[in-house]
């Protein structure tokens, strides 16, 4: 009896050694950083070379353009997310396990390279009070900055900021990054007229 079951064991037991199965995808992309993304009921997830899913199916990852579609991607071990608050985007990143490592605070937010992301910053002064409404007065400029891989800032790319209304009605899409980093401390700059600039920045 004994001999009988340790022989059945032996048979069934591999049986049941595979991986989880991930089945009715959408779409699955190429790997980058070590990660797929998955494609599943409008949600997207990743999985690693082994086929497991080690970032799960959720709605606040950020598409960017590759060659072959659209979909998210992880560079430098960050991928983008968005949030949105009272009508406006913000957008942080998240690590290969899904962790949220900068939380979304910035208007607008690009991809890493060479573990450096480009950003709109958002900074809010308060200019005086409304004595009739007993309210504060504020103001809001955001300014593109790089970043490291934890969220620290680098260098302020614009000096003088831009101005702006933090209201749907006046920001119903992030507004434009116009600096794109390119090698060390080299930035491509987008002029008004769509030519670049190059741009080096000095420590």
């Amino acid at each position: 009896m004994k001999k009988a079951l340790i022989i059945f064991i032996t048979m069934v037991i591999p049986l049941f050694c595979f991986t989880q199965t991930i089945e009715n995808l959408d779409y699955i992309s190429t790997f980058n950083n070590g990660l797929a993304a998955v494609k599943k009921n409008n949600q997207w997830g990743f999985i690693n070379t082994a086929g497991d899913l080690v970032v799960d199916f959720r709605d606040d990852l950020v598409l960017s353009s590759n060659t072959d579609s659209e979909y998210p991607i992880f560079k430098d071990g960050r991928c983008l997310i968005v949030k949105e608050k009272e009508g406006i985007s913000y957008f942080g990143y998240i690590d290969k396990k899904g962790k949220v490592i900068i939380k979304p605070e910035f208007l607008n937010a690009s991809d890493y390279y060479n573990n450096i992301a480009v950003v709109l910053k958002l900074v809010k002064n308060e200019v005086g009070t409304n004595d009739l409404l007993g309210k504060n007065v504020v103001s809001y400029k955001y300014f593109e900055v790089s970043i490291d891989p934890h969220g620290n800032v680098l260098d302020y790319l614009t000096i003088e900021g831009v101005s702006l209304t933090l209201d749907k009605e006046f920001l119903q899409k992030p507004p434009q990054i116009t600096h794109k980093h390119i090698s060390e401390n080299i930035f491509a700059v987008l002029n008004e007229n769509k030519t670049w600039t190059i741009k080096k920045l000095t420590n």
